[in-house]
């Protein structure tokens, strides 16, 4: 238990589903308090994933403030808290006033699918139609997952936006660089900065040179002014202006799935850590050169934990659906009352019976990145209750991580003997038990699972010279191990079955026909009738051309 003289480290964990605050002993990196809101996600069409910018502040300064509370509560002084770290949910794409300090449009979240025809669009200008054209510069296909697709779409699509840019008012950002402006001053000297895991997920940073890429910006049509600085992911970004800890240093920024490779102690090359939230992401350590995948991974930055540092790379395999499928079932279907039920309903049968779940609800990710599929529940019979849906759905999970971690082996060419994992999902100790089942090999789950966050507590720490990092990788994590307990026979039938489900998902969305005016039913009838006249007559002609 953490002493009143601790010296502790805060760190705002902004997600989609919720935002929170959560403050750690940099001592020993436990987990003294937190304060979390949820977050709502706005569905305005199909497809369409928003949330408001300002709720997304609004809810982190009230964690902020709630943690605060929670923390004299327990009679430790806030004053203890020396610096604080920021880690988020990437490629949510924000764009703002910088006069007004109003968001310009709804943030687009990384789940969101309405850009398939910028996607499109974008492909068709490659030479040789390559949805890879520009992965040697970036590490990252054309696809609707990344930040420079839907500011793209924006600009396109937004003449607020557009008429900002001309007037030299508009910012662009991925969460963090949004909060750290607004925490930092926003409209009165806010600074505009991001990190190097956040920028290498916009597509518009080389992916070497850690910097912003000319000839990125240039096929994306993006203008270099309305870009944050790139920083290292541990440095000082500026000082809170306002709230409980008012002059405090930001110290820390990393995407949240590389604060998660952080949190987990993933410093060597090989080690690698699966996260399991809204979406489940396995990232594996590759070291300081950039490895490239030929089978549908993402090469992207790790970390870099300060300015004068070596960047380290990652590879890394992204499921769009984990836990979001359990929200569905939840707020979609009523399934479930509340997502903890989950685990109750799918152990009350001893299989799926049959039913495969593919929750393709923003197509598929790695390693097919098929924006046109959607989801399919295959399999169903009258003996299918809700509960093997559940259970569909949580196995679901397993095999789309079975899919990445297959591909990870090859490319690594260092099979993962266990799987380190970590977020919310985690504390579903069924669903860690399939996950051994499916996968046949260990999975190993730390007793402290908010890995992400304590992440960003490290690199803020660290930069501020109270949290050594190369100590805490020597620190022995206490762990839940689960161990596989079917054959490899049967967890490979399992697997063929669900591939099967996988394909039937492909393809499904028809492209959208381009919008005229209806045909009217009378000119439609009379073109019907001149098709069919003309065929006949010619016809008739190849008959008597024939005698």
């Amino acid at each position: 238990m953490a002493s009143q003289h601790d010296t502790l480290v805060g760190a705002v964990d902004q997600g989609t589903s919720s935002s929170r605050f959560l403050i750690f002993s940099s001592k020993t990196g436990e987990l003294v308090t937190y304060h979390q809101e949820e977050i709502k996600q706005l569905l305005p069409k199909e497809g369409w994933v928003e949330e408001d910018p300002e709720e997304i502040l609004t809810s982190v300064q009230i964690c902020m403030q709630k943690a605060i509370n929670n923390l004299k509560a327990l009679n430790i002084s806030p004053d203890n808290i020396k610096t604080i770290g920021i880690t988020n949910q990437r490629e949510t794409t924000v764009v703002w006033d910088k006069l007004t300090g109003e968001p310009l449009y709804n943030a687009i979240v990384w789940l969101d699918m309405r850009t398939a025809s910028t996607v499109d669009n974008l492909v068709d200008k490659t030479p040789q139609k390559d949805k890879d054209y520009l992965r040697p510069k970036c590490g990252l296909p054309i696809t609707t997952y990344f930040s420079a697709v839907k500011l793209r779409w924006l600009i396109d699509n937004s003449e607020e936006v557009r008429q900002a840019i001309r007037d030299g008012r508009c910012l662009f950002g991925t969460v963090d660089s949004w909060l750290l402006w607004n925490l930092t001053g926003g409209k009165d000297g806010g600074k505009h900065l991001t990190d190097v895991t956040n920028a290498s997920r916009t597509m518009l940073m080389n992916i070497r040179s850690l910097k912003w890429d000319q000839d990125l910006l240039r096929f994306f049509d993006i203008p270099m002014e309305i870009l944050p600085e790139i920083r290292s992911s541990s440095e000082v970004y500026g000082q809170l202006v306002s709230g409980p800890l008012k002059g405090l240093n930001i110290s820390g920024i990393l995407g949240d799935q590389q604060a998660a490779l952080v949190g987990q102690m993933c410093f060597k090359p090989g080690q690698a850590k699966n996260t399991y939230g809204t979406g489940c992401f396995l990232l594996i350590n590759t070291g300081t050169e950039v490895c490239e995948s030929n089978h549908g991974l993402l090469t992207t930055v790790g970390y870099q934990l300060g300015k004068d540092k070596p960047v380290v790379y990652a590879l890394e395999g992204a499921v769009a659906i984990g836990g979001a499928c359990v929200r569905w079932l939840r707020d979609n279907l009523g399934i479930i009352k509340t997502s903890e039920e989950i685990e109750t309903l799918a152990a009350s049968v001893d299989s799926v019976g049959g039913c495969y779940f593919v929750p393709a609800f923003s197509g598929l990710f790695c390693p097919h990145w098929q924006s046109d599929a959607r989801g399919v529940i295959c399999g169903l019979t009258q003996f299918t209750t809700k509960c093997h849906i559940a259970r569909a759905a949580l196995e679901a999970v397993c095999f789309q991580t079975r899919e990445i971690l297959e591909i990870m082996n090859e490319e690594s060419g260092i099979p993962l003997m266990s799987l380190q994992v970590d977020g919310g999902m985690t504390t579903n100790t069924l669903l860690m038990q399939m996950q051994s089942d499916l996968l046949g090999i260990s999975v190993v789950r730390p007793s402290m699972t908010e890995t992400t966050a304590l992440g960003a507590a490290m690199a803020a720490g660290n930069a501020e010279g109270i949290w050594d990092i190369e100590d805490s990788a020597k620190t022995t994590i206490t762990t839940d191990t689960f161990n596989p307990a079917v054959q490899a026979k049967e967890r490979d039938q399992r697997f063929g079955r669900w591939k099967l489900a996988v394909e039937r998902s492909m393809h499904w969305e028809v492209p959208t026909p381009v919008q005229g005016p209806k045909p009217n039913i009378y000119s439609s009838l009379a073109g019907g009738i001149y098709l069919w006249t003309s065929c006949a007559l010619l016809l008739a002609a190849e008959l008597l051309h024939k005698r």
